[in-house]
């Protein structure tokens, strides 16, 4: 009978961490460890069973053929026991902190007014919510659930859509009174055009032009860090931005903002993703909670996003 202060479950969870993730140090990110602690809990776990588990290196971590098969067995073993728990724990109600990474815009407009909803059906997990534009690792930041725009590169992260969008390029009216509306590809390079502050994967505007895409350079006096800033610098009549569907549609349907050029508007679709670590059956019972939420309740979970005009466009008649 093993003796009860062995952790046995723990050295075999770490194990396994580290030939998932190939290294002691990639696997410590995951498990909040330290690299020196997770050795620590393999190399123990080899004195006690009296074999070696893994060839060390300074490049590569290769199993010993008696670790392939304790690799294996301990797949089974951890399986076995999140079952157990998720059973044991199927009346309990999700509880404990949930880390949120999102876009300032989809924050501001989607994820805020939310919460107290989220809060309402879940009492007993608190929120904590990141908001910025830029990309982070989720395992740096402590993040359990990210929002993503666009196609996701290959990577760990499993993803959940919540929906798409399109995208458009919108001035103010009293921008296009004051600058004139432009209608082509080169009268738009006379405007000013808000950017971003950041690099981005796709800096530049895409247009469709005799049936071909061309690529308009972002050039103007202001940039920013987030499109709430963006979308706000429009409204204030700074320049021409061009942003997502979903954050500026009440602007467009209230007058704020006018849609430029739409026939050379690619309208390109872009998926929204919730993307987070590790396997949706073996997630914790609070951020599977908030993710079955945002799923059902973000408002981008249905189809594309389109252009409503409630108004003509300056200079230009009405466009239905």
């Amino acid at each position: 009978m093993p003796r009860i202060d062995v952790n046995r479950s723990g050295e075999m969870e770490a194990f396994v961490q580290v030939v998932e993730s190939g290294g002691f140090s990639s696997a410590s990110r995951l498990l909040g460890m330290t690299p020196s602690a997770v050795s620590k809990l393999v190399a123990r776990l080899e004195l006690r069973l009296g074999i070696q588990l893994v060839h060390r290196s300074t490049r590569k971590l290769q199993l010993t053929p008696e670790g392939t098969e304790f690799y294996e067995r301990s797949l089974r073993v951890l399986a076995d026991m999140d079952e157990a728990e998720r059973c044991a724990a199927a009346g309990a109600a999700p509880r404990g902190r949930v880390s949120i990474n999102a876009s300032v815009s989809f924050g501001h407009h989607k994820l805020v007014p939310l919460v107290p909803r989220l809060l309402e059906m879940h009492p007993q997990i608190t929120l904590d919510i990141a908001l910025t534009d830029r990309i982070v690792d989720l395992m740096d930041e402590r993040a359990d659930i990210a929002i993503r725009w666009g196609q996701l590169p290959a990577s760990d992260l499993v993803a959940r859509r919540l929906g798409e969008t399109s995208q458009a390029i919108v001035a103010a009216p009293a921008y296009l009174e004051k600058y004139g509306t432009p209608r082509t590809p080169q009268e738009l390079e006379a405007h000013n055009r808000l950017g971003w502050s950041y690099r981005r994967n796709t800096p530049d505007w895409p247009l469709r032009v005799d049936g071909r895409m061309q690529w308009l350079p972002v050039a103007g006096p202001v940039r920013a860090g987030d499109g709430e800033t963006l979308r706000q610098l429009a409204i204030a009549g700074a320049g021409v931005a061009r942003l997502s569907l979903y954050h500026i549609q009440h602007d467009i349907d209230a007058g704020r903002l006018v849609p430029l050029m739409e026939e050379f508007n690619p309208a390109e679709v872009e998926p929204i993703h919730a993307v987070y670590i590790g396997k949706a059956g073996t997630l914790p019972a609070r951020v599977r909670a908030v993710l079955d939420f945002l799923v059902a309740c973000s408002g981008v979970g249905g189809g594309r996003y389109t252009i409503k005009r409630t108004a003509p466009m300056p200079g230009n008649s009405a466009v239905t």
